[in-house]
Order: C-alpha cells, then sequence, then structure tokens
C-alpha cells in the first residue's frame, strides 16, 4: 500500500529543469520527432501506398465536375503511455544543504530525467532496428561477406544505393549504429568514391576515414544521425554489462521533422505522439527517512508509432 499522504504537485522549477535535460548522444527525437496531440486519445493516419501513388484523371469537362479523390491512409485510434520515474529526496539532505550552491531537489530532477531520456532512446531504438517494423521488400539481413565490416568483399555503396531504387518513398535520413557508422567511414569503397568525387587521386586504394556530411552528401541525404549512447543491461545487483543502444544496424528513413498533424498526409516514417509537456513534482513521503523524505518524480505521456512502413529500408546486422 502506498505511503503517500499528500497528491502529486507538479511544480514549475522542477518542470522546467526536466525539459531542459537533453543528453548528449541520444537521437531519438531527432529520429522520430515529437507531434503534439490534443489528449490522451488520438487518431493519427496510416498512409496507404496504393492510393497515394494512383495517377488521377485530373481532365475536367466544361460542364462537368472535377473527380472526387480519396487520399491513401487509414484513420487509426490510439493513446499515448505514460512513461515515469521516482527518486527519494531525504529532507535532512535539503536541511544540510540550505545555504549553498547545491540543489538535491533538481539534482534528483535532472538525474531521473537522464533516465527518463534513457528509456525513450532505448524504446525508439528497438522499433526503428526491428525487421518486422519493416515492409518485407525493405529490409536486408547481412552475413559473412556481404556485411560492410568486410572491406574485402563487401560493396556498401551498391547495396545502399540499390534499397534506395527500391523504395516509392526515397530517404532523406540515415540512422546508424557507431559501430556500423565507423566501420562505414572507413570502408574502401566509401572513402574512394568520396575522394574521387571531390576530384581527388586515390582511385580504389584510398585509405584514410571520411566525414558524416561526406557520407550524407554521397548518399544524397539531408542528415546521418549515429546512435552513440550505451546502457548497463544487467539486472539490479548484478556485474554491470553495458551494450550499445543501437546496435550494429542501418535505417534509410523518409523523416519529416515539420510534420505537426498526426493525421498529415506528408510522408514520415514515424513519429511520437505527445500530449503535454514533461512534468516533474513532488510528493511528501513521511515514512521515508528519519525526519521524511520528498519523491520527486518526472514523466510524460508519449507513443512512439509507425506512420508510414514503405517510407523506411533495414539493414539488419550490417557489420559483424
Amino acid at each position: 500500500m502506498s505511503t503517500n499522504t499528500a497528491p502529486f504537485t507538479v511544480q514549475p522549477r522542477l518542470t522546467q529543469i526536466a525539459m531542459a535535460v537533453k543528453p548528449m548522444g541520444l537521437i531519438a527525437d531527432l529520429v522520430c520527432p515529437r507531434i503534439d496531440v490534443g489528449a490522451e486519445k488520438f487518431i493519427y493516419t496510416k498512409l496507404n501506398t496504393d492510393e497515394a501513388f494512383a495517377i488521377q484523371d485530373t481532365r475536367v469537362g466544361r460542364t462537368s465536375e472535377p473527380n472526387i479523390v480519396e487520399f491513401g491512409g487509414v484513420d487509426t485510434n490510439d493513446s499515448t503511455e505514460d512513461w515515469g520515474l521516482d527518486d527519494i529526496v531525504p529532507n535532512k539532505d535539503i536541511k544540510n544543504a540550505q545555504g549553498t550552491n547545491y540543489d538535491p531537489l533538481a539534482m534528483a530532477t535532472e538525474r531521473t530525467a537522464v533516465l527518463l531520456e534513457l528509456a525513450r532512446e532505448k524504446r525508439v531504438a528497438d522499433l526503428y532496428f526491428t525487421l518486422a517494423t519493416y515492409s518485407s521488400a525493405l529490409r536486408t539481413t547481412l552475413s559473412g561477406t556481404s556485411q560492410w565490416s568486410d572491406y574485402t568483399n563487401s560493396d556498401p555503396l551498391t547495396a545502399i544505393l540499390t534499397a534506395f531504387d527500391s523504395m516509392l518513398i526515397r530517404p532523406n535520413v540515415a540512422v546508424l549504429g557507431r559501430a556500423v557508422y565507423t566501420k562505414l567511414r572507413l570502408h574502401p569503397k566509401i572513402v574512394a568514391a568520396v575522394l574521387n568525387a571531390g576530384g581527388g587521386l586515390g582511385g580504389e586504394k584510398a585509405s584514410g576515414a571520411v566525414a558524416k556530411q561526406a557520407i550524407a552528401d554521397l548518399l544524397e541525404l539531408d542528415e546521418i544521425h549515429v546512435g552513440e549512447s550505451f546502457y548497463n543491461s544487467a539486472k539490479p545487483g548484478q556485474t554491470a554489462s553495458y551494450a550499445r543502444l543501437w546496435g550494429k544496424h542501418a535505417a534509410f528513413l523518409r523523416v519529416d521533422r515539420s510534420v505537426k498533424d498526426p493525421r498529415g498526409a506528408m510522408p514520415t516514417f514515424a513519429f511520437t505522439a505527445q500530449w503535454g509537456t514533461k512534468i516533474s513534482g513532488t510528493i511528501d513521503e513521511p515514512k521515508i527517512g528519519l525526519e521524511g523524505s520528498q519523491r520527486v518524480r518526472v514523466g510524460e505521456h508519449l507513443k512512439e508509432l509507425v506512420s508510414f512502413q514503405d517510407a523506411g529500408y533495414f539493414f539488419q546486422n550490417a557489420v559483424a
């Protein structure tokens, strides 16, 4: 049974701190942009490529009416989910910090907000780097000599451009795990293509590492996002075991961060429905600690959704 004796009180100061926390290296907000929805329950449109790409008869007779079209999409009902974490701050710590520059409640809010962001990062990584997220014709599992870590036999440039040509919607963004990006920027065929495109004389023997923007320009992409973050996969109390959140995979997506309406017609692979803003506040915990404590809570209402499955291509196990 809960020991709370007072309701959760949202505090604007702590909420502002929680909203300001943006850990470096996290890319979820860039690749799965947030769209505000007006309520917990909302409707979004899953685009349908069959009707979206059909050629319509646009001729209008002198006394006739234009043909009526139905846009390719299915209105889908969904709702945001609640995500939050608590941290306990003893009142004794708050008392001891008086007159200093240290604010225990603010520090607890920051630490908790970072963990909340890390959990969201993993949700998006799991969504984007799962085979079932993509159409069967728009996903490839690499192995052995086809993996881009095999510098002798693999040809990532041809593989990627061939994948682009199989898509109805050309991607504008790449999402790469750090291990994939490192191998890709060192791959001799990528290095040679970048140097030769820039008038260099490296040819097939070119070596070195190329910059992220150079790879983006080579692939005619707007951006390349590299997942940098680690997480501890061990259970509490066990020896830490660190792994990269974004693994050894690569996705190429159409992402439009200008979309503001979940029922919009602009093709974008996925988005995050957000109801309200991130919030933070406190709850009195008189039974914890000799002088009682404050439970600091940080939370938000979100749902990550794929709205246009055909706007993404996935390479599983891009590198060994």
